[in-house]
């Protein structure tokens, strides 16, 4: 690889292992995974038309089936984007309240209990619960919809109950609550399951994508990576992914990676954090400066082995926590 800073880089990633890559900033980490290891990657596997930086040549990319870039961006821009609709949880739920005896009596389908398509809907708010009030040079403000109070759901729907809670008090229950009300439908549950595992127990169902934070929206799309079925042979790269986590947060993220790779997978972490680079299987520092100066590996192999192998600003700090 030759975008950017890099200097001929050949870089070899360890399959099924959790590999992170390290260096000072400005020594090449993203141009070397972002631009060009997971290019190449999304454009054989995933078919995708991006180009990647420069580069010679790659094989054995057939030990993959498909690349997932996790980052931490929002996962949706609208009010009507929520984690159940993200994790797919929202289908099994308005299927299930499709099937109460009151819903066929009044021959109400699952589309009824979408804030998507008209009929269940609130017409005022168009299913956000929110209106927009647009402010000329200033950002546009969310009003509270006067006509369902937020509710997203007209009347008629909200008479329809599963276990005494109609739609919308479902959609305010939190992960943890939510995981207890319906331990009794297993396609709900799993789903509740992989959001309790990456630590996501106390926001709700229904809860506004624009307010999730950037660390809230990664482990939604992790926890969404963990409910599908798996094939082991899925490489994940996530760019710097605990960025403004609590420690008790990066503990659960580092679980899940892990649960990930124990399945077979192959994750490549850029991280700065020394908490994560200790855990890794393999660590690929870049360096020895950043700029111009960078654009090398300078160390490469499993935390004890650079520690005692390498002087670099990686394994100088690496040293003091091993």
């Amino acid at each position: 690889a030759t975008g950017n800073n890099l200097k001929n880089v050949d870089l070899k990633i360890p399959a099924g292992l959790f590999t992170c890559v390290t260096g000072v900033s400005g020594s090449g980490k993203s141009t070397l995974i972002n631009a060009t290891f997971y290019r190449v990657l999304a454009r054989e596997l995933n078919r995708n038309s991006i180009r990647p930086a420069a580069y010679k040549s790659f094989e054995n990319i057939n030990l993959f089936d498909k690349v997932v870039e996790i980052n931490q961006k929002a996962i949706g821009r609208t009010p009507r984007s929520n984690p159940a609709t993200y994790t797919q949880l929202f289908t099994p739920l308005r299927e299930l309240f499709a099937g109460t005896p009151e819903s066929r009596a009044r021959g109400y389908k699952p589309g009824r209990f979408s804030f998507n398509v008209k009929g269940g809907r609130c017409e005022a708010c168009s299913g956000d619960g929110l209106i927009k009030v647009e402010m000329h040079f200033l950002p546009d403000v969310y009003v509270t919809c006067d006509v369902c109070k937020g509710k997203r759901y007209n009347r008629e729907t909200l008479d329809i109950r599963y276990k005494g809670k109609n739609i919308f008090e479902v959609l305010e229950m939190t992960i943890e609550e939510a995981q207890d009300f319906f331990q009794a439908i297993p396609s709900i549950k799993m789903r509740l399951d992989t959001l309790m595992d990456v630590g996501l127990s106390y926001i709700t169902l229904g809860q506004n994508a624009t307010t999730l934070s950037g660390g809230e929206a990664q482990r939604i799309k992790l926890a969404k990576e963990l409910s599908k079925r798996d094939t082991g042979k899925t490489i994940y790269i996530l760019d710097e992914p605990t960025t403004g986590l609590h420690f008790a947060d990066i503990k659960q993220l580092l679980a899940v990676l892990h649960r990930l790779r124990d399945k077979g997978n192959t994750i490549v972490v850029i991280e700065h954090n020394l908490d994560v680079i200790k855990t890794a299987d393999w660590i690929i520092d870049l360096g020895p400066e950043g700029g111009d100066l960078g654009g090398k590996i300078v160390a490469q192999g499993t935390p004890e082995h650079i520690c005692k192998k390498f002087k670099t600003h990686t394994t100088h700090f690496l040293k003091k926590i091993l």
